[in-house]
């Protein structure tokens, strides 16, 4: 047998290793101390009552012959991907129910979509992003080129013409600087993609917390997306089931090339290697997009964006540049006093029992960077940034 050297490529998750390394010395040197984590990027509110009401609904449909639910379609049931569709359409983007795809989550999708696309594609990635991208690539061979982003161009990338590639990762929102692109300035990657023959694979797991007008939802509201791009969204964030486990892929009829069709090819993957999410999750899926779940949805996603604004406006009051904070829930600061990002690390930690995430466990660009979320409890965020003005004042 030969194993696969290429997972030898793929470096130990040192980031979050390191963290909770640190965390522990600290709580055990200082077992008097309350360490307050700002640096986690999974939900703490539980989910919403209608959500509940449908998961027990469902439940109850197990226990009776008449409505027991065996296997069920790959692709997910028509009542999830009819609220999906409907999700889609008050942005103004029209999808057949086809071209939609429930999954367990936007990270499984991520990196299995990987499958319908040959191993000799050059990757290109932004520096500093998240890991799955890079991992999974590294894991099939394949050559990975990056695009810094930088406090120069807002952590917000642009199409190098000079540059060639076949598979473009974008995430806006990003994770992890909270940086999102403009409509137009998509645009702009959207004719790259077109131009170069190239696939976009967007990340919109943060879409639901976007407010400005000038962004967008979904990558299938640019002219031309459909013939380039293919979109993944997830339920961790807008719902908060991170661990309910499901999302949904969107991959257009129109995108295919020299006859393979990318909607086709999915779901022949998807009927041989996946099958399905489960009949009770999807039920309590379905549910967010309701009337009465998306008014409860909409109260979890205020409580984090005000946490977002209380960590803002201490940057601010603090004359701290960061990104993200107003359509994002995470802040992407600049270490202040030109510290490295671990040093600043430390510096929460032992000067404010302050918790958050190195920018540099994201990339070479995330050097002297810092991330902290709004995820955490009110109470919580605010007397974390109480602290950190102690320790700047």
């Amino acid at each position: 047998m030969n194993f696969n050297n290429h997972f030898n490529s793929v470096a130990d998750s040192y980031l979050f290793a390191e963290i909770a390394s640190r965390v522990a010395a600290y709580s055990k040197a200082n077992p008097d101390k309350k360490i307050i984590k700002l640096g986690i990027g999974d939900v703490t509110l539980p989910l919403v009552p209608e959500v509940i009401k449908a998961l027990h609904g469902a439940v109850d449909d197990m226990a009776k012959q008449e409505t027991f639910k065996g296997y069920g379609p790959y692709e997910g049931y028509d009542f999830l991907r009819e609220n999906i569709k409907s999700y889609y359409g008050a942005t103004g983007v029209a999808l057949d129910l086809d071209e939609i795809f429930v999954s367990d989550g936007a990270k499984s999708d991520l990196g299995n979509i990987l499958d319908i696309f040959s191993e000799d594609n050059t990757v290109l990635v932004p520096d500093p992003v998240y890991p799955v991208y890079v991992d999974t690539n590294l894991m099939a061979g394949r050559k990975i080129i990056f695009a810094d982003a930088t406090e120069e161009n807002g952590f917000l990338p642009m199409p190098d013409y000079s540059v060639n590639a076949d598979i473009i990762y974008i995430c806006s929102p990003n994770n992890p600087t909270g940086a999102a692109y403009t409509k137009a300035q998509l645009k702009e990657w959207v004719d790259y993609a077109n131009k170069k023959n190239a696939v976009i694979l967007y990340d919109a797991a943060y879409e639901c917390f976007v407010s400005d007008s000038s962004l967008v939802r979904s990558i299938f509201q640019v002219e031309g997306a459909k013939t380039c791009a293919i979109e993944f969204c997830s339920f961790s964030k807008i719902a908060g089931f991170t661990g309910t486990r499901c999302g949904y892929t969107v991959i257009p009829k129109a995108l295919e090339k020299d006859g393979f069709n990318a909607n086709k090819a999915w779901l022949r993957r998807q009927s041989t290697k996946f099958n399905g999410v489960p009949y009770i999750v999807q039920k309590g899926a379905a549910a967010v997009f309701t009337a009465q779940g998306m008014k409860e949805i909409k109260q979890n996603l205020s409580y984090y964006m005000d946490n977002a604004k209380v960590i803002a406006d201490c940057m601010d009051d603090l004359g701290i540049w960061y990104t993200g904070g107003k359509n994002s829930p995470y802040i992407w600061l600049k270490c202040p006093n030109g510290m490295g990002s671990w040093e600043f690390f430390d510096f929460l930690l032992n000067g404010a029992q302050v918790v958050g995430t190195p920018g540099a466990g994201f990339g070479k660009c995330g050097e002297g960077y810092f991330r902290l979320t709004a995820f955490g409890s009110k109470e919580g965020t605010k007397e974390a940034v109480e602290r950190i003005k102690r320790l700047f004042k």
